[in-house]
């Protein structure tokens, strides 16, 4: 039984490198279309296929990333001493780690 903090952390993190993909997409999704029109960001100007096509992409990941992600945290959740907040939050953080990791060192 994990009791500890390390063994939820270390799954997250690995979580987070498969976790690249559909955070990259939500970015892109973002970046190109309410943050552009709001000025805050450059939208790519080969972008012009729309946004229909896009949600066919991004829905299916997003939703598969996300339910991997919870069905892998609800049984450690019940195996840890951490406090239910404290977890979450780590396992919320933990699989930007390697996202992070790629745009620092690009």
């Amino acid at each position: 039984m994990a009791k500890h903090w390390s063994a939820p952390l270390l799954v997250n993190v690995l979580l987070g490198i498969p976790g690249v993909v559909p955070f990259w997409l939500l970015w892109y999704l973002a970046a190109n279309w309410p943050l552009a029109e709001l000025g805050w960001t450059v939208r790519e100007p080969t972008e012009n296929d729309g946004m229909a096509l896009w949600l066919v992409i991004v829905v299916p990941v997003v939703t598969l990333y996300g339910l991997i992600w919870w069905l892998a945290n609800l049984p450690l959740r019940r195996r840890t001493a951490l406090a239910p907040r404290t977890y979450w939050l780590l396992s919320l953080a933990a699989p930007f780690v390697p996202t992070a990791a790629l745009v620092l060192n690009s």
